[in-house]
């Protein structure tokens, strides 16, 4: 069995093909006037309600670190997609999708739905299945290490 250094980079290779299929998602998404990381970014602050998500749970579970996450909600903000507020007298800031972004976010879905069948049929659903589990537990692994 090969030792660890001998084999490829695995930070590397996972970037090269976050890459090539985020493109594929990117160019699906263009239409809608985001990009999957922006989508994810909308998705993610969906899911989180009308109360909105704090802007630390909210890189936590996006596995972003705060810079990244706030130079992601940027254009968002711009767009009027979100608005971020202050949640009482503490420092948490909380973000919410407003009206216009719940309707971007739902008209971007099909476009997603698009990508996603292309990628994950392409590559094999039962195969993606266990990549995915593969892949949660790597990055499980990250989070603690990191």
């Amino acid at each position: 069995m090969a030792a660890a250094i001998d084999l490829p980079c695995a930070c590397t290779t996972l970037r090269k093909a976050t890459r090539a299929v985020s493109r594929v998602y990117d160019e699906a998404l263009a239409a809608a006037g985001m990009n999957v990381t922006q989508f994810a970014i909308l998705r993610a602050i969906g899911r989180a309600g009308d109360g909105g998500a704090p802007l630390s749970r909210l890189a936590e579970n996006l596995v972003m670190d705060n810079t990244s996450l706030y130079r992601g909600l940027g254009p968002l903000i711009r767009s009027r997609w979100v608005v971020v507020t202050q949640a009482g007298k503490g420092r948490t800031k909380l973000v919410r999708l407003t009206t216009k972004g719940q309707r971007v976010t739902d008209a971007a879905a099909e476009p997603w739905e698009a990508a996603q069948s292309k990628v994950v049929e392409a590559f094999g659903v039962k195969r993606w299945a266990a990549l995915h589990k593969s892949i949660a537990d790597l990055a499980a692994v990250g989070v603690r290490l990191g």
